[in-house]
């Protein structure tokens, strides 16, 4: 396979990995250790609508981001540790454990 062209298989994960806000090089990464394949951050970056390169994204590669991303932001927001407030109040707690120490 030539370096940068993935098959189905593989520009799905990596559309699916930038729809779960993974950086342009870990996707590389995770390429090169789950497949083998080698594709340079240019051409990661074009599997992302968001991006200028991903711009001309074809309709069913943005159709998976949009639905991956959704459904990521949606899973999200049912963990605690994932809203400042929670945060803030467990920040607050260890703050003040720590004093009383």
């Amino acid at each position: 396979m030539a370096p940068g062209k993935l098959n189905p298989e593989q520009q799905t994960y990596v559309v699916q990995a930038l729809a779960c806000f993974d950086p342009p090089g870990v996707v590389v990464a995770a390429l090169k250790k789950e497949f083998g394949v080698s594709i340079s951050l240019q051409g990661v970056e074009c599997y992302d609508p968001n991006k200028r390169a991903g711009r001309n994204l074809a309709k069913r590669w943005r159709a998976i981001f949009e639905e991956t991303r959704k459904a990521f932001l949606e899973d999200t927001s049912k963990i605690g540790v994932s809203h400042r407030a929670v945060r803030l109040r467990a920040l607050q707690r260890m703050a003040e454990k720590a004093e009383s120490q």
